[in-house]
């Protein structure tokens, strides 16, 4: 069975970085709006922030259609996307659904407020306003194997 695994934790928590520093997930689809919006804004000689809000529906349905093609592909693949609360999570099963794939939740520790804003300041041309972010941490949900994860993992 192909595995799914969903990385969960708010913007600056290590998920990306975590990505780069697994030998096994080298040569691993990674599933993200980041990518899309990124190449994107680098198009259109802008920043991130400069084009998030423009351009994330598209970069949206372009990660849609990633995770379709992996699915179709019967490859394993990562999913890194903040996904702190249940309904985030629901969407990416659902966009699996009928699929046989095993969900595995890796969860990231939110770092203290400190350090959060050091690794959030770090990112230039990437600004996420610290009330979203807070909002994020306010609302974080775990996850459950009852959402439909086979394992739940901790990052660290």
């Amino acid at each position: 069975m192909n595995k799914c695994y969903q990385l969960i934790g708010v913007p600056g928590s290590g998920k990306s970085t975590w990505i780069k520093n697994q030998e096994w997930t080298e040569n691993m689809p990674i599933v993200s709006t980041d990518k899309f919006v990124e190449d994107y804004a680098v198009e259109q000689e802008k920043t991130y922030s400069d084009v998030f809000e423009e351009y994330m529906p598209i970069a949206v349905r372009l990660m849609t259609n990633h995770a379709l093609t992996c699915q179709a592909n019967y490859l394993d693949f990562v999913w890194d996307q903040t996904s702190t609360t249940v309904a985030s999570r629901k969407r990416k099963f659902n966009t699996l659904l009928d699929s046989q794939y095993e969900h595995i939740a890796i969860v990231f520790k939110t770092p203290d407020e400190e350090e959060l804003k050091r690794r959030l300041a770090s990112r230039p041309g990437k600004v996420i306003p610290w009330p979203v972010i807070q909002g994020m941490i306010d609302n974080f949900e775990t996850p459950t194997e009852e959402e439909g994860f086979r394992e739940i993992w901790y990052a660290t």
